[in-house]
């Protein structure tokens, strides 16, 4: 599902079940994987930027054997890192960061570039995180960004009831 007003950029890969907000973009070059079983949402007035990777399945470095299992055979890795992964509304995340699986990013929260989101960060509403490792750097002007929504929620309306 893809909201009114979202643009997709070329040379994008899904390989998992998307939904889409409104007014959001993913730029070039983005990966969103991890299989039918899991689900990437990303709310309205959102953006990833170009070749941000998402991830709702990884193998476990550690427990498991790291390799495609081939068709026809039992899966054998045991330890699989592997959920959901929930963009609220208002969300960002920089170019070329990752994140990992089972991972839900609050309304409000934005992720600088080129950084690494461990699977189940606890994040905060309305905060700005950046690094490798993530770490919290400041608070987000809430009141700010909402005034701007607002605003361009009445312009959106004002040129549906022209059309």
């Amino acid at each position: 599902m893809i909201g009114d007003d979202s643009i997709v950029d070329d040379y994008c890969y899904f390989s998992t079940r998307v939904r889409i907000g409104r007014s959001t973009h993913i730029a070039s070059g983005c990966s969103v994987a991890g299989g039918r079983d899991w689900l990437f949402t990303i709310g309205d007035f959102c953006s990833l930027s170009s070749g941000v990777k998402i991830w709702c399945t990884s193998d476990d470095f550690v427990n498991d054997l790291v390799t495609i299992i081939p068709q026809g055979v039992s899966q054998v890795k045991q330890h699989l890192i592997a959920g959901d992964v929930t963009l609220e509304n208002y969300t960002a995340v920089g170019s070329n960061s990752v994140v990992m699986p089972r991972n839900t990013i609050p309304e409000g929260a934005v992720i600088g570039a080129l950084s690494f989101v461990p699977a189940s960060f606890d994040f905060a509403p309305w905060s700005v995180y950046a690094g490798t490792p993530i770490r919290l750097i400041r608070p987000r002007n809430r009141e700010s960004v909402l005034k701007q929504v607002r605003s361009l929620e009445a312009m959106l309306q004002t040129r549906d009831r022209k059309s």
